[in-house]
């Protein structure tokens, strides 16, 4: 079976690189395997979890809630759906 040109380049390319060079690679890659990612350990957040996270955050006080409502009184109605 024939190699396509990009296949004969790329391993001509390499054979022609100088040991010097190939050693480089190889230790660079060697030192980049022993910091890869490692598996993270698993922690479960439930629903229950959530609920307890919401209740335990502040409450909005009145000033926010009165700009809140201000802002959507001036939004403009939506157009009613062609459908």
């Amino acid at each position: 079976m024939q190699r396509s040109l990009i296949e004969r380049r790329l391993c001509s390319h390499t054979s022609r690189a100088p040991s010097s060079m190939r050693k480089r690679k190889t230790a660079a890659a060697a030192k980049m395997a022993g910091t890869a990612a490692r598996p993270t350990t698993t922690k479960t957040f439930t629903g229950r979890d959530f609920v307890k996270l919401l209740r335990s955050l502040p409450h909005p006080d009145k000033e926010y809630l009165d700009a809140v409502e201000r802002h959507v009184r001036k939004q403009p109605k939506a157009e009613k759906s062609k459908w």
